[in-house]
This record gives C-alpha cells, structure tokens and sequence, in this order.
C-alpha cells in the first residue's frame, strides 16, 4: 500500500486545517469559501425522483437504464448542440473525481506514456497519472505540447480555479492538433452551465469537431449545477470507441452508479428551471463577492464562468489565505492548483447568502 500512497502529493486540503481553525475563532463563525461544496438544498423533484426508487434492491447495471441513457443523449443534443448522440456515446460514471483520477489506469497508460493537463488545474489529473505511473506535463498552449508519448490531454473550461473559458477556435485548433499526432482528448466540462461573462462551448459542438467524435469525450457532472455533490452523478459523452471499452473495464471494476441516483439524474437533466434558479443564486454572491474583494484591494483575473474568483493581492497566495483567516474567512491557496497559481487565491461561490453577506461586510475596508 504504502508504494501506492508514496507515488502521490500530500493531500492539498490537510495543510489548510490551521487557516481553518483561526477562521473559525471568528466570534461570527467561520466563512467557508475554499472547497467549493454545494450549500443550497437538492430540488425537490429530484428529491422525490430518488426517494420514488428507493426500493431498489437489485444491482444497478453500469450503462445505466434505458430511461438514464435517454436523458444523457437527450441534454447532450440539447444543451451542447452535438448531433447523432446515441446510447453508444454515454458512459454515466460515480462522479467525475473517481473518473479523473482512475482514467489514466482504465486507458492502461503506465510508465513512458504521458498526461498533459493545464498549467493552472485541479490537482487529480496530476494524480490520476501518478495512479497509472505514467508521465505527466503541464501546459499553457496544448498545441505547443511535444507530441511524443503523449495519450491523454486534459482540457477544462471552464477552468477550476481560475474560470477561464476556452473560445470556440482554441477548442477547435486544439482537437485539430490532437487528432493529427493521435492523442485522446478528454475534456472537463464540468462547469459548462455556469458561464457569466462568456458562453462556454463543448468540445462536442460540431463547429469544434467537425461533426466528428472521434478521440474526444467530454465529462460532465451534476454536482453544481444540480446540488447533487453528495449523490455522486456524473457522465461522460463523446467517441463510442474510447466508451465502449471503459464500459467493459469498469463493469469489472463494480463501478456503478445506485439506482436511486440515475432516477435523480433522469428527472435532474429533465428540467432547466431549477437550474436557471441556481444560476441566480450564484450570480448574486459572485457580484457581492466580486465587489468586496476589489473594494478590499483584490484583483480579479479571469472568472468569466464557474463558481470562483480567481483573486490576487500580488503576494503570496498562503499571506493572503491567514490575511482572510484572521478575517473569519477561509479560502484555497491559489498553490495547491499548481505553482503558477503561488500569488493568487480561489474564492468560492458556494457559502449561504447570509455567509456571504458575512464575509461582505468583513471585507469592507
């Protein structure tokens, strides 16, 4: 075991307990901003969806049920404006960090393979490679990647943690370049619901591929824009030739999705209304949260979409993190996404509104 635990990073979030327990002293309570977890209550359709199949003691199958298939192909279509998605383009997973982070080892990449993944990311395509033993690279230009050994390129936009949104033409010469040196493309798409200052594009709009799915799948989840964080729903859509394999692998692996949450899934991608109502939940506390930080003498770079604030004070990213502890409020080191994040922090969107309100008024100047 310990060969295992030894291949991988310290886990980033045990180094902020300190930064946590002097924000909690706070005689308001603690303001949490930094991991990003959903706070709002799960919509009651869905609720009722899951409870109506409570009554499942049979195995969930790991394609899903018909009905969920049909929900997945149906929002692809709908909402990213892909064409001809079928059953065989849909693979439901347990949310998308067990994705992430096993992918490398269900595509059987090991040492000599890399995985290139962007400057500034979510730390578990990093572990995801180490997992597989293979090579990892970062970039800031995919297409200025050297090509030799590399299988698996991650794209994210929009970006976790700075926001940043990839345009259509950058999408578009990125999976030209993938495709002419062979290499699989897998973007995390995970927060394409959430755009503000910019209308995220998937990698699956025919203006990107051509009206080809061949080596791109997007993943997609229901954490955020759902409230589903604690059901564990996700998916991903793209090239029945990458799915179809990942299927079989992980029908040995058990990795199934419970049968009361693809029921929840199914009435979750059923229905945009509680979707547009989360979305205004969230733009509200952007723009408290947005206005308090530059009145604070914060800037902000990036963050035209997801659910935080890319923010810097052009110091140290952990000065900045006991700056606002001292303040009653926690947010994540702008490090633990990689060392160019060093002098920035990440500011969640996802505290209550009455937190947020807190945190307002704690930052006023």
């Amino acid at each position: 075991m310990s060969a295992v635990s030894d291949r991988l990073p310290t886990f980033p979030w045990d180094k902020l307990e300190p930064y946590k327990k002097t924000a909690a002293a706070h005689p308001d309570g603690i303001v949490d901003l930094s991991v990003g977890t959903p706070v709002d209550p799960v919509p009651e359709p869905i609720q009722k969806a899951l409870i109506a199949a409570a009554d499942s003691p049979g195995y969930p199958t790991v394609w899903g049920t018909p009905e969920l298939r049909d929900a997945l192909t149906r929002w692809v279509e709908r909402r990213l404006g892909a064409r001809g998605i079928t059953h065989h383009h849909v693979l439901p997973i347990v949310g998308s960090k067990e994705l992430v982070a096993w992918l490398p080892t269900q595509l059987g990449l090991g040492p000599g393979d890399k995985v290139a993944f962007p400057r500034l990311a979510y730390p578990t395509y990093e572990v995801g490679a180490r997992l597989a033993r293979a090579d990892h690279v970062s970039y800031d230009d995919p297409t200025e990647l050297d090509p030799t050994g590399l299988k698996l390129l991650w794209l994210n936009s929009p970006s976790n943690p700075t926001g940043r949104v990839l345009s259509k033409e950058e999408l578009t010469r990125t999976v030209a370049w993938a495709r002419e040196h062979g290499v699989l493309v897998f973007s995390d798409e995970c927060y394409i619901e959430l755009g503000w200052e910019a209308d995220p594009v998937s990698v699956l709009h025919p203006d990107v591929n051509g009206g080809s799915y061949d080596g791109i799948v997007s993943v997609h989840s229901l954490s955020k824009r759902s409230n589903l964080a604690g059901y564990r729903a996700a998916f991903l859509a793209g090239d029945p030739a990458v799915l179809g394999p990942l299927l079989q692998i992980r029908k040995h692996g058990g990795m199934m999705t419970s049968a009361p949450t693809q029921a929840a899934v199914v009435a979750a991608l059923g229905d945009d209304e509680h979707v547009h109502v989360q979305r205004e939940r969230y733009a509200a506390r952007r723009t408290a949260l947005r206005e308090a930080l530059l009145a604070h003498g914060f800037r902000i770079e990036h963050s035209e979409a997801s659910l935080y604030l890319w923010a810097t004070r052009d110091e140290s990213c952990w000065t900045t993190v006991a700056h606002l502890a001292d303040r009653g409020v926690l947010v994540a080191p702008g490090d633990f996404y990689g060392p160019a994040g060093e002098n920035f922090v990440r500011v969640a969107l996802t505290a209550t509104d009455e937190r947020v309100q807190a945190a307002v008024a704690r930052l006023a100047p």
